[in-house]
């Protein structure tokens, strides 16, 4: 019928195609949805296909910024409104009586007593021109914004049977050896010791190939290397130093101030799946199997090289930035070649730890002019970090950067400045990006100012955008107790509020309430918003990544404190009915819920201060 719908004219199954990777988000279920909210069918009667990179088919297919319900729901219902009003049109003109007697649903087309399956119209219906179609009315929705409906595939996930990319069959598994210290590049190589394995020299490490993963990883165990170069003497307090001595000026504020230091640290993505990637290159055709946030990008990059690229997205185990990166794939795609057999690269956890695209250390100067009711009338914020390897140009520009971070809600004035300096460590995109560490420090600082005081109360007083105000009030509304932490967070089209405090009993209770415009799956939203929380809870926490002599201090889960299950807090999420259009929302609720969970874990002292 159309890129994003297919009817199969024997059997009747309905296939949906997703056009962009699902790395846990639940894209799935939402484009399942919306079809089969426009096609009146039930979801679980919906097959659904993941679609291969192909940009001229399915425009952008990036899953990042926050904005795959803002990009696809329009198109997509659109898609499957349109199939409807073709089999609606089919009928009718079988049936010889106007379109707008005839009613589709649950797989038929009906008209009073006479109904037709939709296999049966399939065909005709397809040789129809398509014309202006009217989505689905809010106020008649059966499945978009219904609350029971689940994910897909969650029975496949929580038994195992879900296929992931660290799943890919392969005739050859390769693990690298990655450089001691950073920046090392590989020089030399002693073999002697590899039983059953192959060893390749690449421009980042050395590749040890075996037929199976334990074989590779002895292998790599085994293999004497030399490397050059690189920064061995490396420090992550020397960078914090250079950052500190870097912050700009900015502007000092009309009369007596208050001012605050603050330190964001450098954190891994550390997805629940290491990166991996598998590939076959036979001549001038490769196709790659992999966990990718971006099929269309992957494709194009592949494309400089090779006649025939298909670009197979596979279920992620986590992303959250880290698989926006070509590191893994690249690899995959270089030993395929070299072997001329299938090849899955496997990075450890390890590996992954101490090789990531880290989110940037950064400083934070905080001034401001604070009245007698210790709300503040004036502020001034300097950052000093650095841009993201991957869009190195991008964000090195001052102003594309304060456009990025500056999302303050609350009606002082004020300004933000920005120093950046060259990352000499590998850095990404990492859940929220700048937002993430600006707004973090905002709210704790407003927090601070005066910290015996409501915290709700205090942020109302200084809202004007209604908006923000009602989500807040919802949080706030909602919130069966104590307010001790309270942050707010306006981006991507969204609004989120999160509550925080900590009970007699020492339980940590956050509720935070959440605005996305229509809220098209409503168990995603409150996922979304649960996974946000968590890894708020993680930072909260300390986990962060360190440097000394040259190296990645943190080498897995067991020094780099990500939450455990015993670390979840009582979560309520609150999902605010609104007329806005539709928002983004996967990286909306960490800025804030690390705010509010960062000042509730100091105790209400300044530890991350100073």
């Amino acid at each position: 019928m159309n890129p994003f719908v297919r009817i199969d004219g024997e059997s009747g199954r309905i296939t949906v195609t997703v056009p962009v990777p699902d790395t846990g988000q639940g894209v799935r279920t939402a484009v399942a949805m919306m079809v089969a909210e426009e096609l009146k069918v039930p979801v679980e009667s919906l097959a659904i296909e993941q679609a291969e990179g192909d940009p001229e088919t399915y425009g952008s297919q990036i899953s990042a910024n926050s904005n795959t319900m803002q990009r696809l729901h329009e198109p997509i219902r659109t898609a499957a409104a349109t199939v409807r009003h073709q089999l609606i049109k089919a009928a009718a003109q079988r049936w010889q009586v106007a379109e707008d007697e005839c009613r589709a649903g649950r797989g038929f087309v009906q008209h009073g007593e006479d109904r037709l399956s939709y296999r049966e119209l399939a065909g005709e219906a397809a040789q129809l021109t398509p014309s202006d179609v009217v989505l689905t009315p809010r106020d008649e929705w059966q499945v978009l914004g219904n609350p029971a409906i689940k994910r897909v595939d969650q029975a496949a996930i929580v038994t195992g049977k879900l296929a992931y990319a660290i799943d890919q069959p392969a005739d050859l598994v390769a693990v690298v050896a990655r450089p001691p210290w950073i920046g090392a590049t590989p020089a030399r190589f002693d073999a002697t010791d590899v039983r059953d394995a192959e060893v390749v020299q690449l421009a980042g490490g050395f590749a040890v190939l075996a037929k199976d993963t334990y074989t590779a990883l002895k292998g790599r165990e085994n293999l004497a290397t030399t490397w050059e170069g690189g920064a061995p003497d490396a420090d992550s307090d020397e960078w914090l130093a250079e950052l500190e001595a870097a912050l700009p000026e900015g502007k000092t504020p009309p009369g007596d101030f208050v001012e605050k230091i603050y330190v964001t640290p450098m954190l891994a993505h550390a997805p629940m799946e290491p990166p991996t990637a598998t590939a076959s290159v036979t001549g001038d055709e490769v196709t790659l199997w992999v966990p990718t946030q971006a099929p269309d990008r992957v494709r194009k990059l592949l494309e400089e090289d090779f006649g025939t690229v298909r670009v197979v997205p596979t279920r992620a185990g986590g992303a959250f930035g880290r698989k926006f990166e070509v590191d893994f794939v690249l690899e995959a795609v270089q030993l395929a070649r070299h072997t001329g057999r299938t090849v899955k690269v496997l990075w450890t956890r390890d590996d992954d730890m101490r090789h990531d695209s880290y989110r940037p250390l950064s400083v934070h100067r905080i001034r401001a002019t604070v009245n007698d009711e210790g709300l503040p009338t004036w502020r001034d914020h300097a950052v000093s970090t650095w841009p993201l390897s991957a869009v190195l140009e991008v964000t090195s520009n001052p102003q594309i950067m304060k456009m990025m971070a500056n999302k303050y809600p609350y009606d002082v004035d004020g300004e933000l400045h920005f120093a950046i300096l060259p990352p000499p460590i590998r850095t990404g995109f990492w859940r929220s990006v700048y937002a993430g560490q600006s707004v973090y420090v905002e709210e704790m600082f407003l927090s601070e100012l005066d910290m015996a005081h409501n915290q709700v109360e205090r942020r109302l007083r200084l809202l004007t955008d209604q908006r923000v105000r009602k989500t807040l009030e919802a949080a706030a509304e909602a919130h069966d107790g104590e307010p001790q932490a309270v942050a707010c967070h306006q981006n991507y089209g969204s609004v989120v509020a999160v509550i925080a405090e900590t009970t007699q009993d020492g339980r940590t209770k956050i509720t935070a309430a959440v605005d996305v415009g229509p809220a098209l799956h409503p168990s995603g939203v409150r996922q979304q918003v649960e996974g946000a929380i968590m890894d708020a809870v993680s930072t909260a926490q300390g986990a962060r990544i360190t440097v000394r002599q040259g190296k990645v201090v943190q080498k897995s889960f067991g020094d780099y404190p990500w939450a455990r299950i015993g670390d979840t807090p009582e979560i309520t999420v609150v999902v605010v009915a609104s007329d806005a259009p539709v928002g983004g929302l996967g990286e909306l609720a960490y800025p804030a819920a690390a705010a509010a969970l960062g000042f509730l874990s100091q105790g209400k002292q300044n530890s991350d201060s100073r």
